[in-house]
């Protein structure tokens, strides 16, 4: 099944950039989507366990990200076809193939089970997400462009030095196999295995888009075009966290796991401070969405932080924000396409000028609030819950404060964009694509339902993910 997968999404990807023709081209990246999303099923109901090609464990871990990446990137390129509609074939067709080699990209970092071929898929990605971004070709996006590559560059670099590190501290060691590690640590140099944690968490800080290097992901997410936006936001950020996660379970084993959590409660901390004072200062819609994405992942650090039922609670997390991210996306896809801008001081009363799309984006506000009955508002939870029980209350405090001040931005901005008055402009209701909407739609729901419903095998597979 494997071998298979490879080879259709090879030739998939062949002739999606040998096609001359747009329709043909798109045909054969669907063929590639549906694929990966055949892929994903399998390794879900009857592949997880397997090791295949000596260096990728089909795990619950990857399994659980890949098919969110399989659910989302069909969708995304679907709206790609609408927002892309004046594009000339050669630029659709380099676009087409940066979304496949940014999901076969961030699948093997899924899968990876050796820290090596992690850091070198995960690179892969920095190439992938430069050809989005730069897809404009204007000024802007070229120091985008430059800006991801030469950041991007060296956060790996710095993270394979703490790779690098984590395998001089492990004595007796022979390989960066994650299995390998996690029977080595125990004895290995506790002041190398601080040292390593943070050169990685510092390095993957660049893909998760946390503190300290998440800039460089606002910036990718701001030039490159909105639909691809919602890609970098969910696969890629995914990736990075399913890397640094695996380097996580190998500390937890360690003697200074206790110290490493305590870090990741402070990068958490960090990383919910920068999002919370940039949504209130950014005009633009891509950017203050970008921001919630660092707010989020800086949850989910405090989450891995506090431990306990905080570890289950930020794996469900991270998965919720996925589906409720990517739409909310795309919705603003059409936002800017409706009116023409991404600035928020040009926009309003959307709620009466396109219903469905305003009742979207108010369902997405629900959901990024973590109001009942969102995904959001379990997770969160669990970490109160586990803040509570192991005494943190200096934590809680901080915690709650800077989330009010996360609310009452994401309240006024998305209230301004559904009620207000819009500026003097042109709307363009034929830019809209029903469809796309109820494809929205239909990725927040998923959210909403998890909210009120978890069901037994998700929670049994997500636990899965622990061992």
């Amino acid at each position: 099944m494997v071998l298979c997968f490879l080879i259709v999404s090879l030739l998939a990807a062949l002739f999606t950039g040998l096609s001359r023709n747009r329709c043909l081209a798109a045909v054969f990246a669907f063929l590639f989507y549906a694929a990966q999303l055949a892929f994903a099923l399998w390794i879900v109901l009857r592949g997880r366990g397997e090791t295949v090609l000596s260096f990728f464990t089909l795990d619950n871990l990857g399994a659980m990200f890949h098919l969110l990446t399989a659910v989302i990137a069909p969708v995304v390129y679907r709206q790609s076809l609408r927002y892309l509609d004046t594009e000339p074939v050669r630029e659709f067709r380099i676009y087409s193939l940066a979304l496949i080699g940014l999901c076969l990209s961030v699948t093997g970092v899924y899968y990876a089970d050796n820290a090596a071929v992690t850091w070198i898929f995960l690179e892969a990605t920095t190439l992938a997400t430069a050809a989005l971004v730069y897809h404009r070709r204007t000024a802007r996006s070229l120091e985008a462009t430059w800006k991801y590559l030469f950041v991007s560059s060296v956060g790996i670099a710095v993270a394979y030095l703490g790779i690098l590190l984590l395998s001089t501290a492990v004595t007796g060691n022979e390989g960066l196999s994650y299995r390998q590690l996690l029977l080595a640590v125990p004895g290995a140099n506790p002041l190398y295995m601080k040292v390593a944690f943070l050169l990685i968490l510092t390095g993957y800080s660049c893909k998760m888009e946390v503190f300290p290097l998440y800039t460089v992901g606002v910036d990718a997410n701001y030039a490159a075009p909105t639909p691809a936006s919602a890609l970098i936001s969910t696969a890629l950020v995914n990736a990075g966290f399913v890397a640094f996660f695996r380097i996580y379970r190998v500390m937890a084993v360690s003697e200074v796991y206790d110290w490493c959590r305590n870090v990741l409660i402070l990068a958490g901390l960090l990383s919910l401070l920068a999002g919370a004072v940039y949504l209130r200062r950014t005009n633009n819609y891509k950017r203050f969405l970008s921001y919630s994405t660092v707010e989020n992942l800086g949850i989910v650090l405090i989450g891995l932080g506090v431990g306990g039922i905080g570890v289950f609670a930020a794996l469900f997390h991270l998965a919720v924000h996925s589906l409720l991210k990517a739409g909310m996306f795309l919705q603003i896809a059409q936002v800017g396409r409706f009116f023409g801008t991404y600035r928020m001081n040009r926009t309003g009363n959307y709620l009466n000028l396109y219903r469905i799309g305003g009742a979207t984006v108010m369902m997405g506000l629900v959901g990024l609030l973590a109001f009942p009955p969102s995904g959001l508002f379990v997770s969160e939870f669990l970490i109160f819950r586990e803040m509570i029980a192991t005494r943190r209350w200096w934590l809680l405090t901080v915690f709650v404060l800077l989330m009010c001040l996360v609310v009452y931005t994401l309240c006024r901005r998305f209230a301004g964009l559904a009620f207000r008055p819009e500026a003097a402009g042109t709307t363009r209701p034929e830019a809209i694509s029903r469809t796309a909407t109820w494809l929205q739609i239909a990725l927040m729901t998923a959210v909403m339902v998890a909210g009120i419903v978890q069901p037994r095998f998700l929670v049994d597979f997500i636990n899965g993910m622990l061992m």
